[in-house]
């Protein structure tokens, strides 16, 4: 049960994200990709 309300906030979230920005669902998925190479980077740098 919690794990659901955990996806739906998630899901709610993105949408919100999504449109503050005004992103299409293409520049969201390279945002959301390069934000993980960038933490990729700087935890690899860490450890």
């Amino acid at each position: 049960m919690a794990i659901k309300k955990i996806i739906e906030k998630h899901k709610r979230f993105i949408n919100w994200y999504q449109r503050k920005f005004n992103l299409s669902d293409y520049q969201l998925l390279w945002l959301v990709f390069f934000k993980g190479v960038i933490l990729t980077i700087i935890i690899s740098g860490i450890l």
